[in-house]
């Protein structure tokens, strides 16, 4: 029976708070399905006592309707282990803070004084990683994440006189490699652009610690399509009820320091805390996460709304499958009875009957994400048969054609920075393939070269392009694969 309470800590009985250990940098499904339920599990298993406050890191968000459920919200971890159906409902209570720096700068500049803050954990998107030359120290907030929290760390160490003890160790989850080093790199940026000292500069280094990490859980997020079962199963009605897979791993670049912070060995869950963690991502990123960047605009295109569906239709599934298998894998250095069998589990957790995954969630800032997972394997391809591969070159040619924005008379749901859409939209005013083909991969700043360079490209996306406009994307992939 579904009732109306409403998801408060006093309904529930939760009004103590924990103190404010962690920051965390995003309040998206993500973040509250992997991190929130990882401390949740510290807090319980190893009396960790860590509350989260969370900071909205762009000026639309979540925050106030998290705020309005005291920072509460319902997990629900769904899949398949050996065989064997699961289900565990978890209600998550660690978020006792909910911060939006565009509506209220100085409560955000506050969280910097809070004593019991160890923790700056972050998951802006591949894209939140950047240095804009644009931000200053004046704005309230700047816009880029690494700026952000260059003054929340400056704040600190003002706050404290530069109090070696109150450094902070940074785990940014974002899906870029050296992800940790990177945000250090640009924090440091900042500091030198702003004239924020020596003395700061030095604090940062040697009294806070950055983290590497890899993070893996498939989440859906908010199962809007089945909402009414899923509030079946509460006593309280939740609006920002979050659904994952049951599958769960975090790789962090640590040693035994870190270790004693992070007791994770007390819990169930699979964190490593590892010297290297690099086989573990090359791994992850170009597997997974690759498929499903590859697979998002050409399935969309198609007609498919979901990642099962993708992978379990007579069409799709095959054209992802050897995406994966023929053209992937195949520029993996490593064990190919190993990345198989990864392969083999990925797509096991693609299928699991649970999640609705829907293609439309995972579109945001596909330009990014496919230069980081997807792009390596397509050039490496090149690079080690001396032709581009079939399927991945289609995929970036749907990519492209998903961009212009609509298809067939339908609107694509495109999330990218205003920037990027607009470049898209410009490019698209030409009715010439190959023009509209070399504007985009000419364009640097997008994929770290001139991909115009590479043999081949140009001459085969910009095929890919007309056939698909022309015949649709199974038969233009027919087409186009007797081509190329």
């Amino acid at each position: 029976m579904i009732t109306t309470k409403k998801l408060n800590r006093e309904n529930l009985g939760l009004e103590a708070k924990l103190p404010i250990k962690i920051v965390q940098f995003g309040e998206g499904n993500f973040l509250r399905a992997f991190v929130g339920y990882a401390i949740q599990e510290l807090n319980k298993k190893a009396d960790f006592g860590a509350g989260i406050a969370v900071v909205q890191p762009i000026d639309r968000g979540l925050v106030k309707m998290l705020n309005d459920q005291d920072g509460l919200y319902t997990l629900f971890m769904k899949g398949v282990k050996k065989g064997k159906e699961i289900q565990d409902i978890e209600l998550v209570s660690n978020i006792v803070k909910g911060v939006d720096p565009y509506a209220n700068f100085n409560d955000y500049l506050s969280l910097a004084k809070e004593e019991a803050l160890e923790f700056i954990i972050s998951n802006t998107t591949e894209a939140g990683i950047s240095y804009v030359s644009s931000d200053t120290p004046e704005m309230q907030p700047p816009s880029s994440f690494p700026a952000k929290l260059a003054l929340l760390l400056h704040e600190r160490f003002k706050h404290f006189n530069g109090d070696a003890s109150k450094g902070l160790t940074i785990i940014p989850c974002e899906l870029i490699n050296h992800n940790s080093e990177t945000l250090k790199e640009i924090i440091l940026q900042y500091s030198s652009d702003w004239k924020l000292g020596d003395d700061f500069k030095s604090w940062i280094l040697k009294n806070n610690a950055f983290h590497s990490t890899l993070v893996d859980r498939i989440v859906p997020g908010y199962p809007k399509d089945e909402i009414e079962a899923y509030n079946a199963q509460l006593d309280y009605s939740d609006n920002l009820i979050v659904a994952a897979e049951a599958f769960l791993l975090w790789v962090i670049e640590g040693g035994d320091d870190l270790k004693a912070k992070l007791p994770f060995n007390k819990t169930d869950l699979d964190v490593k805390i590892v010297d290297d963690m690099q086989p573990y991502r090359t791994r992850k990123v170009r597997i997974l996460n690759g498929a499903h960047t590859a697979m998002v605009p050409f399935s969309i295109l198609y007609g498919n709304k979901t990642v099962k569906q993708s992978v379990d239709d007579a069409f799709t599934g095959p054209f992802i499958q050897k995406a994966v298998f023929n053209e992937i894998i195949d520029t993996l250095d490593m064990d190919r009875d190993e990345l198989n069998s990864f392969a083999d589990e990925i797509f096991d957790r693609f299928r699991n009957p649970f999640i609705i995954h829907n293609l439309s969630s995972i579109a945001l800032n596909t330009v990014s994400k496919f230069t980081v997972r997807v792009l390596p394997s397509l050039l490496g391809y090149v690079k080690l048969h001396n032709k581009v591969p079939t399927h991945l070159t289609f995929a970036f040619a749907s990519l492209i054609r998903f961009y212009k924005g609509t298809f067939n008379g339908e609107a694509l749901p495109v999330q990218d920075s205003e920037d990027i859409v607009a470049h898209f939209a410009k490019i698209w005013e030409s009715n010439d393939y190959t023009e509209i083909t070399k504007a985009v991969l000419s364009h640097e700043d997008y994929w770290g070269e001139d991909l115009t360079q590479v043999e081949n490209l140009t001459e085969a996306i910009a095929l890919a392009l007309k056939e698909i406009d022309t015949n649709g994307v199974e038969k233009g992939f027919a087409n186009f694969s007797k081509s190329f």
